[in-house]
């Protein structure tokens, strides 16, 4: 029986503002806080809380036969505690609901599992621990920012204890193979690979709306029955986009919204499912492994790590910025480790591409790649410097990290020995009551003692 995984990111741009060369060492706040309230407001009132409306009158009206999954960044997630609160409420109620599953993912929505395996865990461990404060759920499935993946990134998720995780269905990867059933990683056989299929997603992400494309327009009865027709043997279709996708790539007035309600009533009369990515994994066998030697994501045509890292500045920035990695690992500031969140964000090296694309791409308030490269380097070398002055590099990393470690030894022992003293006195209270006024007498007797008046010394009787 045919299967569809529907799967949903939501992500939100940290805008960097306008900062100049001597701003260095004396301004370290680097955001635009207009802009980012601007854009997440915008947002949630476009594509989110509509989309999330609809998601959630779907289960409703198809109870435990509709699923999807979604995943959230950490930096998002933020944007939306401060802007748009009520996207995270309609998240839980969701939930709640027991038809959705939340996906881990990095944390910053960046780079660094292609740079810096400790980070990249971090990154990871940190977002888990999010999902499960905010809707109870322990992710068991991964997605890497973009989908990026390759054999290694897939031994650190599976390392990380990972079941499943997804990624692109690229056909210089796939090449005969059909994207419709379960891999697994090649060097970690125990993690599922759930691959997306690009035409179908794309169909509804990117091409919806053109009026130019030959499948214009795309109705849903039309969209399932290809599904259907597809071998018998290819029973699992995963449909992976953006949420933005719905109200802002695809806007409202296409009746993008029309068209997703209407999938599970088309696919029911089709005799096809909806399964979680977990559900799918937990419950059938990989046909083979996956090669992937090189990076791919789901990202331009050429489907791999070039719009991140195909040129030099771009190369610089990231080599620059993971430099300090290693030092950061061992940080304990919550000022710098959320710019360091906020500056490993993809869109940071994205928006220097030198690449033409055929999804357009808004750089904001840059003019092009070597503006967007000049400002991202000066806010680095500002906070490059805010990182050497709170480790500095004359100390070496273990060495430093050991000082650390014994500073904060020792004042979790000078805690538990103040909790100690505190639960020995309550004893002493109740078994002698006398105790704190007996404690309590000494501070009273400390008190300075009033001076009586000075005494007139006799004068001696003069002599006659």
């Amino acid at each position: 029986m045919k299967t569809i995984c529907l799967y949903f990111e939501i992500h939100q741009i940290i805008h960097l503002k306008r900062y100049r060369f001597f701003d260095i060492g004396t301004d370290h706040y680097y955001y635009d806080d207009y802009e980012n309230e601007r854009s997440i407001s915008d947002i949630a009132e476009r594509s989110y809380m509509p989309a999330l409306n609809t998601l959630l009158q779907m289960i409703k009206d198809n109870g435990k036969y509709f699923k999807v999954a979604f995943s959230l960044s950490g930096t998002g997630i933020e944007q939306l505690e401060m802007h748009a609160p009520q996207v995270l409420t309609k998240l839980q109620e969701l939930n709640e609901t027991g038809c959705v599953e939340f996906l881990a993912e990095p944390y910053s929505h960046g780079l660094s599992s292609l740079a810096n395996p400790d980070s990249f865990a971090r990154d990871m461990k940190k977002q888990v621990q999010k999902m499960e404060e905010y809707f109870g759920q322990t992710p068991k499935v991964a997605r890497n920012s973009s989908l990026i993946y390759s054999d290694d990134i897939g031994a650190q998720i599976a390392a990380l204890g990972f079941k499943g995780m997804l990624t692109e269905g690229a056909k210089h990867v796939l090449g005969w193979k059909s994207p419709h059933y379960v891999y697994h990683c090649n060097m970690a056989p125990n993690l599922k690979l759930l691959l997306r299929d690009v035409e179908l997603s794309d169909d509804i992400s990117l091409r919806f709306n053109n009026a130019e494309w030959e499948g214009y327009p795309l109705f849903a009865d039309a969209y399932i029955d290809r599904i259907a027709r597809l071998p018998e043997e290819e029973q699992f279709i995963n449909i992976f986009m953006e949420l933005s996708a719905l109200g802002i790539a695809q806007p409202l007035s296409s009746n993008i919204l029309d068209f997703i309600r209407a999938l599970p009533v088309c696919a029911k009369e089709k005799g096809i499912t909806f399964s979680t990515p977990t559900e799918i994994c937990m419950k059938v066998k990989s046909v083979g492994q996956l090669d992937v030697p090189d990076t791919l994501s789901w990202v331009d045509e050429e489907r791999d790590c070039s719009c991140w890292l195909g040129n030099a500045m771009q190369r610089e920035a990231f080599q620059k910025l993971y430099s300090v990695a290693d030092r950061l690992l061992i940080a304990d500031d919550p000022r710098i480790m959320q710019d360091w969140d906020y500056l490993q964000a993809s869109n940071n090296f994205r928006f220097m591409t030198t690449k033409a694309s055929n999804v357009g791409l808004d750089r904001g308030i840059y003019s092009g790649p070597f503006d967007a490269f000049t400002n991202y380097m000066n806010i680095l070398g500002d906070f490059i410097n805010r990182v050497n002055a709170l480790y500095p590099l004359e100390i070496e990393n273990e060495e430093l990290n050991s000082l650390l470690t014994t500073i904060r030894n020792q004042g979790d022992e000078i805690e538990l020995k103040d909790k100690e003293i505190e639960r020995l006195k309550s004893r002493l209270e109740k078994l002698d009551p006398t105790f704190k006024a007996s404690e309590e007498a000494p501070a009273a007797e400390a008190a300075p003692k009033k001076k009586s008046a000075p005494r007139k010394k006799k004068e001696a009787p003069k002599a006659e």
